[in-house]
Parts: C-alpha cells; sequence; structure tokens
C-alpha cells in the first residue's frame, strides 16, 4: 500500500510532515510517496538528522497556500504545487490514497474535480472523529458544504454510517441529525425535511434529532449536518477541550497537595489526555471522493500526520468506497437535486 503525502500542506511543513511520514514508514511499514520540494525536504531532513531511506519523493516546487481561492486548484498556473500534484497522482494510481494538511477548500475542490466523485454523490464531506464520553463519533460535514438540501445530508447519513462501521468497527452505528431540539417538528426546513428523508432510509440506524450537548455524551455515532453547523460544532469541541485539560493542569499544579495528588493519578490522566488529543485520530477523510483523500487539521505534527496515514490504511483496506458505493445503490436518489 502506498500513501501519497503533501509534503508542504500546513502550518508546521515541511519538518513535522517529514517527520511523521518517516514515522509511519518505520511504525506501519507503509510505503510513502513525499510530494514537494525535493531540494527542499532534503535539506529539512538533512539539517534535522531524519533519514529518508525507503520513502520515495516527486518533485513539485510550488505550494498552495492558505491565501489562494480553493477553485485555482484545477487551474494552470497552481499545477505544479504539492497539492494539485498529488490530487493528480492520486486520480492516474500512483497511490492508494493521498493525504494533505492544507487548504481545507482546496481539498475539497480538489476531491470533487480533480479525483471526481463517487458516481451517485453530489458533494465530497470532511467527516472528522472526535471523542465522546465512552466512545467516538463521526461530524459529517464540518466545512465544505454550507448550503445543502436533503438529499445531500442524507447520502451524508450513508457513507458515515458506512465508515464507522468498516473502519471503527462500530456495530450497527447509531446516525442522528445535529438539530436544536430532539423533537421532530424541531428546526429549520432543512431539518425538518431531512429528517423525513433520513426515517425512510432503510441503509442506516437513524435515532432521530440530536443537540449539540448530547454529541459529547454518546447521542450518536454519526452526526450528520451541514458544514457550517459542523465546523462551528468541531472547533468549539477543539476549544472546549483544550480550556478543560488546562484548568485540570493548573488545578494539579496549584501547591503541593495537589501534586502529590497528582502523582497519584498520572497514569489515569495520560490516558485521559491521550484520549481527548484530536492528534490521535489523525485526520479526516474526504467522503464521497472516488478515491481515499484525507484532511489532517492545518496545525498538524508528526504525530497527527503518523496517525492520519495509519487511518488511511484502514480506510483503503477496508474498501470503504466500494461499500459506500453500494449502499448508495439501495436507495432511491432524487435526480433533481442540484449538484
Amino acid at each position: 500500500m502506498k500513501i501519497i503525502v503533501d509534503a508542504f500542506g500546513g502550518d508546521n511543513a515541511p519538518l513535522e510532515i517529514i517527520k511523521g511520514a518517516v514515522d509511519a514508514k518505520k511504525e506501519y511499514g507503509v510505503d510513502i510517496l513525499l510530494v514537494g520540494d525535493e531540494q527542499i525536504i532534503r535539506k529539512v531532513a538533512a539539517e534535522n538528522e531524519i533519514s529518508l531511506d525507503g520513502i520515495a519523493l516527486y518533485h513539485a516546487p510550488g505550494v498552495f497556500t492558505n491565501n489562494d481561492q480553493p477553485s485555482t486548484i484545477r487551474s494552470k498556473a497552481k499545477a505544479d504545487t504539492s497539492l494539485a500534484t498529488g490530487f493528480r497522482l492520486l486520480k492516474e494510481g500512483e497511490g492508494d490514497a493521498f493525504l494533505s494538511a492544507g487548504n481545507s477548500g482546496a481539498i475539497g475542490a480538489g476531491s470533487m474535480f480533480i479525483v471526481k466523485r463517487i458516481k451517485g454523490i453530489k458533494r465530497v464531506a470532511f467527516a472528522p472523529v472526535i471523542p465522546t464520553a465512552s466512545g467516538r463519533a463521526m461530524v459529517i460535514d464540518s466545512g465544505i458544504n454550507t448550503d445543502v438540501r436533503p438529499a445531500v445530508l442524507q447520502q451524508f447519513a450513508i457513507m458515515g454510517s458506512v465508515y464507522m462501521n468498516k473502519v471503527l468497527g462500530v456495530s450497527n452505528p447509531r446516525v442522528g441529525l445535529a438539530n436544536v431540539g430532539t423533537e421532530e417538528h424541531k428546526g429549520d426546513e432543512l431539518r425538518q425535511e431531512t429528517y423525513k428523508l433520513l426515517q425512510k432510509t432503510p441503509v442506516i440506524n437513524f435515532i432521530g434529532n440530536v443537540e449539540g450537548r448530547d454529541i459529547p455524551l454518546d447521542g450518536a455515532d454519526v452526526v450528520v449536518c451541514d458544514g457550517f453547523t459542523g465546523n462551528m460544532i468541531i472547533k468549539t469541541y477543539e476549544g472546549v477541550a483544550l480550556a478543560l485539560l488546562g484548568k485540570i493542569k493548573g488545578i494539579f499544579k496549584k501547591n503541593l497537595k495537589n501534586k502529590l495528588a497528582a502523582a497519584m493519578v498520572l497514569g489515569d490522566m495520560k490516558a485521559f489526555k491521550k484520549e481527548m488529543d484530536m492528534d490521535e485520530l489523525g485526520g479526516a477523510p474526504v467522503l464521497g471522493c472516488s478515491k481515499p483523500v484525507f484532511k489532517a487539521h492545518g496545525s498538524a505534527n508528526a504525530k497527527t500526520i503518523k496517525n492520519a496515514i495509519r487511518v488511511c490504511m484502514g480506510y483503503v483496506g477496508n474498501n470503504v468506497i466500494g461499500t459506500v458505493t453500494d449502499a448508495l445503490a439501495d436507495i432511491a436518489v432524487d435526480e433533481e437535486e442540484g449538484e
């Protein structure tokens, strides 16, 4: 299995990307193709005493920045960037999956228009998995699609359910619709119409509406929403987790008594921190793309990249795309829905 990695995507590129890719190669034995300016990659690796033995490089001198318009990912001017090149290599079969921590909008656009969507899929979606009280939950979409229709959210529900089952091993995943109340009549027209549609979707275990406060309390295994709502959920979740961990750390450092108490529960606290660490989950799959594409967050470090590569391997190995395609064949698709 070969994973294509954008060496120049994210705030900490290329050093942390290189380190994560090398760590993944060592730990998982997976083939890695690092895409980017080869001279800079070799220079950074040498300066940090990182061996690139076993890591393949593909020269792409350009960098697609966060200030670039996402739609230009298909333009001739951006063709030599590591991001556009990574998409092209994936499309041409030079790897089994593509991972980038770069421009979110461009990753969505590249997935849609360079690699292309699964046949029948209307939109691709970011689908990060977040820790909950006793497990994990997926939030889909979390950033690409701010304006959607019920049939699009229906497809998100199907794709999310398949991923949670096939990659994370959740039996009969519970699918919830993010809303302002649990009652069927709550929410705007989009939420109300989507609720009715999900009720009639045979290939998912739809449990109804789920409120924001219930998401971290295991309210659902798959939380379906538009990209604006999902992004707010994810960013708020990350902020609360960081604030909570900071508060706990402050308590344990307050005085000698608390420091002694901290020493007694150190193992449990480390386990808790690891459980709440978004870097442990790696990246978010771009579900709906015809080939495996993953987005790591912009501040990804080496651990994030290594874990994202691990998740990529699971995605490929479990044939998620084939399973999603089969599941879509079981439902009626509204051909009048806009793309």
